[in-house]
């Protein structure tokens, strides 16, 4: 066996990034604002949020067909998050598990409950069953009404994650787990900025003047429906005028958030016609529209144009839409064993595919991850010899789709590869007397001969799944339609390509049954706005910088439409660039500043501190 080939570029290791000290600016302070910072910044409140953290952290609640399993993971995260709420004496507050509502199906921006599918149960579930006994959890402090001004506010933090899923553990400060940032984390910072002030508030003599409204919601990360719920419960809408949606933010508040759709591309191609060699056009064409739409995303609240298209699964490859995907293989088989000039030409048409690749989107070899201070990619595939044919392993790096320009994705970098080799494909059958098969490998670590040779036809079909981000410049329908039209446009150049008549309508459906969130964009100049940049400069986070929209999608857009002229904002501690992510990781020293940040809000927000 010839020795292993790889396309790599490796660096020295650099340590990570030293921990943040989040201070508050010099600047003369209230006393009750005082006493929260003399309240949070001690060993013990980092202590509460680690310990209830990691505890959040230590339930998988990834989404999963056996919704038993799921409501039992939720309620155990409401047992803890209910024993903190229901001992901070706030007078007259109360916990409830408001069930979820199954007319949301009849909602427009209801997601179908594809996780409930099995192949025992391909229909799924319905959402009577889906829901029975699960709910989100509130908690309620309603407002005295002896000040003047200020708004009823709701909060909310959404407890389910992505798969796959990671215990919890703590180093240097650092928690790491799935969940962590994404979104156990700032909902722990939501807890915890009530916890401070229930302390703190009787100390000033201090009452809310309005209602303040905590939402622990259930599946953000499979649509929304969780918070769809709550949005369209009217009697619930009566006690918040405005709300606060904690996410991974970096914390940054946003008034604006961008849009995001997730599409599935089945693909059926005609007997004799290569379904993986197809999708490597596909991609290459759903890349070249996510483009142009990004060239056209001129939005004053999205200077920086957060239009990402991610490609998340292939057939067996890959956990979520907006996950990127972070491996992928595929194999190449000959109908004889090839002769020995072969493989060097092989190698030649990887190289130039990823020539192509990095010429677009970055080496990310040359680029340290800061989550372990190594390359972010060691190397970019393997390439080696398995029976009569060979393997390609691609290597990516996983992550939120929203920080695809940060990471790297496996499915598109396989793609250029392929397109490569599909370039080539007379030159390679000549140089080994042999047609060449391009095929989608298995993520299972097989005997590579009976992984190779075994296969004796083309796969005739596959399915693709991403997401597509967009800004308000675009409308939804009109981002899915164009999504559809180029991967139709994608299956036909590759079918003209190899001389075949059939059109891209016929072979490749694109549908968008999951996640379909629309964009917003808030008033960056609203009371809220106005009062989280008050709060930001009491904690030392306001840097000046202009009021911008949330480079990412999230449960924000539900209120938003459900409520326009609502104000709505998005804000919380933890890096996009660890959501999602193989590293999954937050800084305690970030949740305690989101906690501060929060409580200020809250009481600025509510004219309790004016």
């Amino acid at each position: 066996m010839p020795a292993r080939r790889t396309a790599t570029q490796r660096q020295p290791t650099r340590p990570a990034a030293p921990r943040r000290r989040i201070t508050a600016a010099p600047i003369a302070l209230p006393p009750i604002v005082r006493e929260i910072f003399a309240r949070t910044r001690t060993p013990e409140f980092e202590q509460y949020v680690r310990e209830l953290l990691v505890g959040l952290c230590r339930l998988d609640t990834t989404p999963s067909p056996d919704v038993k399993r799921m409501q039992a993971a939720e309620d155990g995260c409401f047992r803890m998050l209910e024993r903190e709420l229901g001992g901070l004496g706030f007078p007259s507050a109360r916990l409830e598990r408001r069930p979820i509502n199954p007319a949301i199906q009849t909602h427009p921006n209801y997601s179908l409950l594809h996780f409930t599918k099995t192949p025992q149960r391909p229909q799924g579930l319905s959402p009577e069953e889906a829901y029975a006994n699960r709910a989100n959890l509130l908690y309620v402090v309603p407002g005295v009404g002896s000040g003047s001004g200020g708004q009823s506010v709701a909060v909310n933090a959404h407890l389910d994650v992505v798969a796959p899923y990671f215990p919890p553990r703590v180093k240097a400060g650092i928690v790491f787990g799935r969940g962590a940032c994404d979104d156990k984390g700032p909902a722990v910072s939501l807890v915890a900025a009530l916890k401070v002030l229930a302390e703190a508030m009787p100390n000033a003599g201090l009452k809310w003047n309005r209602n303040v409204v905590a939402m622990l919601v259930v599946e953000e990360e499979t649509g929304g429906n969780g918070s769809l719920s709550l949005a369209i419960d009217r009697n619930l809408k009566q006690l918040y005028d405005s709300i606060l949606v904690c996410e991974c933010t970096d914390l940054k508040f946003y008034p604006a958030n961008r849009g995001a759709v997730w599409y599935r591309a089945d693909l059926k191609a005609p007997e004799g016609v290569s379904a993986f060699e197809m999708f490597a056009f596909i991609n290459g064409e759903m890349e070249t529209e996510g483009a142009a739409i990004r060239a056209e995303s001129r939005h004053p609240l999205f200077p920086q144009r957060p239009v990402q298209t991610c490609h998340g699964i292939i057939g067996p490859f890959g956990e979520h839409p907006s996950r990127i995907c972070g491996e992928v293989s595929f194999t190449i088989r000959f109908d004889k064993p090839p002769v020995a000039q072969t493989e060097p030409l092989l190698g030649d048409c990887l190289a130039a595919g990823l020539d192509g690749y990095i010429g677009l989107y970055g080496d990310k070899a040359k680029v340290t991850d800061p989550a372990t201070g190594k390359p972010m990619v060691a190397r970019h595939y393997d390439f080696r010899r398995e029976g009569d044919g060979f393997r390609v392993d691609v290597h990516g790096a996983t992550g939120h789709m929203g920080a695809i320009r940060d990471r790297d994705g496996a499915i598109t970098k396989m793609a250029h590869l392929v397109r490569s080799l599909v370039a080539s494909k007379a030159k390679l059958e000549a140089a080994a007397g042999s047609p060449v098969h391009f095929e989608l490998g298995d993520p299972r670590r097989t005997n590579g001969k009976s992984q190779i040779a075994n296969r004796k036809s083309q796969i005739p079909s596959l399915i693709l799944e991403g997401g597509q981000g967009f800004v308000p410049t675009h409308g939804i329908n009109e981002v899915m339609d164009r999504l559809r039209r180029a991967a139709q446009r994608g299956a036909e150049n590759y079918l003209r390509r190899i001389g075949r008549p059939e059109r891209g309508e016929e072979v490749v459906t694109v549908a968008y049954e999951k996640l379909h969130n629309v964009a917003f964009d808030g008033d960056p100049d609203s009371p809220s706005v106005r009062n989280a940049i008050a709060a930001s400069k009491a904690c030392g986070l306001w840097k000046n910088e202009p009021v911008l929209g949330w480079t990412v999608s999230c449960d924000a857009r539900l209120f938003a439409t459900e409520y326009p002229g609502m104000q709505v904002l998005t804000f919380g501690p933890g890096q996009l660039a660890f959501a999602h992510s193989d590293q999954e990781q937050i800084e305690l020293e970030e949740i305690r500043a989101a906690a501060e940040f929060l409580a200020v809000f809250l009481l600025k927000q509510t004219g309790t501190l004016t």
